[in-house]
């Protein structure tokens, strides 16, 4: 009955999680066009605070308690991976850089997850882990470099810094989840963020709206409402549903969906250089969360 029940909420976890994927798939491409019209600085932090104000409507109507103030410094992590560092990076980035080619430094995704739910578990990864994760993250400096004509370009810095910033958010707000749910955690860090974005993001406010096209403005919203508020209610259930090494298998899809929606949706074209480094650090993700990490308590 135990071994049942396990095995349903898993599948609901790789359910969640892949809805949550599915809506993070399209991130890059549609910030790229929301960039194309607004300052990657309003996109990147202006979502945040869209959503948060979507949050609060929540939090209020279903009366929820306000978290205990211990929690206050894991709540301020996921802040600042999930809700400042990877939007405000990912913006950046996609003012120079296409869709297609964040896919690929994106794929080391499943890897800082799984990196940054280790340390925050206190587990110990195998040899075998530490060295698919350098092969991976080697590939991904090849094809940054390869790409940039032989040198690493401010797209390149902000994106690794943006997985970097995600997996950290991605890992504690799934911790978080189990005791608050998904959704309240999203809510919650992005509330708590408001005071501190909201003047910035003032400052960046585009002086006439009338002059941003229609595409860049429904990409904003997006961003907005998918991407840093509905999406993270499937993606942080799925996580506590399944756990962080098991779901978070699912964003090895991620890639593909972004290489994908960045063809069709932008037309930027499927190289074959893009498609086999980016197939190439998806089997090293793969083999590496398939090896043996062991925890502090065996």
């Amino acid at each position: 009955m135990i071994s049942q029940f396990r095995s349903q909420q898993e599948v609901m976890g790789f359910v969640y999680g892949f809805l949550g994927v599915l809506v993070f798939s399209l991130t890059l491409p549609a910030t790229r066009v929301a960039v194309s019209g607004f300052d990657p600085v309003f996109v990147g932090l202006g979502r945040a605070v869209v959503a948060a104000v979507l949050s609060l409507i929540l939090l209020v109507v279903t009366r929820q308690p306000l978290p205990p103030i211990r929690f206050l410094p894991k709540f301020c992590i996921v802040v600042a991976g999930v809700v400042v560092g990877f939007p405000l990076l990912s913006a950046i980035a996609m003012r120079d850089a296409p869709a297609s080619y964040g896919a690929v430094i994106t794929g080391l995704l499943p890897l800082s997850t799984a990196l940054c739910g280790v340390w925050r578990a206190g587990d110990r990864p195998s040899l075998a882990f530490w060295l698919f994760a350098s092969l991976g993250s080697a590939l991904v400096m090849g094809f940054a470099l390869l790409s940039g004509s032989g040198s690493l370009r401010l797209a390149d810095i902000a994106l690794l810094g943006a997985v970097a910033a995600a997996g950290l958010g991605y890992a504690e707000g799934a911790v978080l989840s189990r005791t608050f749910g998904s959704w309240q955690v999203i809510c919650w860090s992005l509330l708590l963020s408001m005071p501190v974005l909201l003047p910035i993001v003032w400052r960046h406010i585009p002086a006439d709206f009338s002059a941003i096209s229609l595409s860049a403005v429904l990409s904003f919203v997006y961003v907005s409402v998918f991407s840093m508020f509905l999406g993270f209610f499937a993606w942080y259930r799925g996580l506590s549903l399944g756990g962080v090494a098991r779901v978070g298998q699912v964003q090895l899809l991620q890639p593909f969906l972004t290489i994908l929606a960045s063809a069709i949706w932008l037309g930027e074209p499927l190289t074959l250089t893009t498609l086999l480094f980016a197939a190439g650090v998806i089997v090293c993700v793969a083999l590496g969360r398939n090896t043996r990490i062991n925890t502090t308590s065996s």
